[in-house]
C-alpha cells in the first residue's frame, strides 16, 4: 500500500513550488514520482497533431515523492503511517490520528 495515492490533496515541501498545495493526477510507483495539478509547470514544443494545435504548451512534470507530504484536515503537511481498523489496513495522519480516506 501506498503513502500517497491519485487523488491524494498534497502540500510540496521543495523546490520552486514550496508551501503550494494540489491534487495528485497521477503516481509513478516504480520511479517515486507523481504528477500534482499545477505544480511544477514545464513548457514543451507540441507538435501538430490532428487533435491539438502545434506551439508551446504548459504541462505538470513529474516531482519526487519525497519532496511531498499529505495534507491533513487544516492543510498542513503530515506524515502517514497505517492502522488496521476492522480487519483492513488503512492510512492514518501522522499529525492529527484521523484516518485517510481514499
Amino acid at each position: 500500500m501506498q503513502k500517497i495515492r491519485k487523488g491524494d490533496k498534497v502540500v510540496i515541501l521543495a523546490g520552486k513550488d514550496k508551501g503550494r498545495s494540489g491534487e495528485v493526477l497521477q503516481v509513478m510507483p516504480k520511479e517515486d514520482r507523481a504528477v500534482v495539478r499545477g505544480i511544477n509547470m514545464v513548457k514543451r514544443h507540441q507538435r501538430q497533431t490532428q487533435t491539438q494545435e502545434a506551439g508551446i504548451i504548459n504541462k505538470e512534470a513529474p516531482i519526487h515523492l519525497s519532496n511531498l507530504a499529505i495534507a491533513d484536515k487544516d492543510g498542513k503537511p503530515t506524515r502517514v503511517g497505517f492502522q488496521v481498523v476492522d480487519g483492513k489496513k488503512v492510512r492514518v495522519a501522522k499529525r492529527s490520528g484521523e484516518v485517510i480516506d481514499g
